[in-house]
């Protein structure tokens, strides 16, 4: 595999959450990320593209083509991609199971690490109940959800202009709020329980945007976060050891350097 000059290598990297096509997408700090990483194995797991968002308003820019043609080329150039859709890039479920410009197109897969271990690799939104059974009370949640990320984007704006770094309202909020915090750990709870019942160590998924490891139970919970809020993506290094990475800090911490 060609890696590109001084980039950050890793055995394996998983992204996602990533709602291209949508005004809140932080697709420039994606295209940086991948522009600054190299991996074996590179795992798409869900919401790439938002379509739901898509159907109702436009806001695809330049970088957001960037990101695809990035993602393209690392397939081409040897990078093993998988794509797992979640429920906002759901049509792509119509072809699972196919290969995509080589990049694969599957519902989940169990990823084997350096030291051994095994984790089911899923999207997550089969064990959120609001999507399973009130679709409509999620589509809601959506637009409530994304005119917040409309807010923080401006918001963010203007810190940038006044020399402050990112900082996401939303994440915020949606720590305070007592009710996404039951929410999240119940989901978190229903996928640990679905890797033991498996008999997997572990679960790599997104679809809540709150990136996060921690164990429950005997099962390792790996969320890679999102790259609307909290630019994060989980990463196997070569000895087999798991981290998520904060993107803006770790440039952040790259310019002071």
């Amino acid at each position: 595999m060609n890696a590109e000059r001084g980039a950050m290598r890793y055995r394996s990297i998983w992204i996602s959450d990533v709602h291209l096509g949508t005004r809140g997408c932080q697709a420039e700090q994606l295209l940086d990320f991948l522009k600054h990483t190299e991996s074996e194995h590179l795992y798409l797991v869900g919401d790439i593209i938002d379509l739901w968002r898509m159907r109702r308003s436009w806001a695809w820019r330049q970088a957001h083509n960037d990101v695809i043609q990035k993602l393209l080329r690392k397939a081409r150039k040897g990078t093993k991609v998988m794509f797992i859709p979640g429920n906002h890039d759901e049509m792509f479920r119509e072809f699972l199971n196919a290969d995509f410009g080589q990049i694969e197109i599957r519902p989940e897969h169990v990823h084997v690490t350096r030291k051994g271990e095994r984790f089911l690799v899923i999207h997550g939104d089969e064990f959120d109940a609001v999507v399973t059974y009130a679709k409509w009370l999620a589509v809601l949640g959506d637009w409530s959800y994304n005119t917040l990320l409309s807010i923080n984007t401006v918001f963010n704006d203007v810190r940038r202009r006044l020399g402050y770094p990112y900082w996401s309202l939303s994440a915020y909020l949606k720590q305070k709020a007592k009710r996404a915090v039951e929410f999240i750990g119940r989901f978190e709870q229903a996928l640990a329980t679905e890797a033991a019942r498996r008999g997997v160590d572990g679960v790599i998924c997104g679809h809540i945007h709150k990136a996060e490891m921690r164990r429950i139970g005997e099962v390792l919970y790996c969320n890679d976060g999102d790259w609307v809020e909290s630019c994060t993506a989980l990463v196997e290094h070569m000895n087999g050891e798991l981290e998520i990475l904060h993107w803006t800090e770790v440039r952040q911490m790259a310019l002071v350097a």
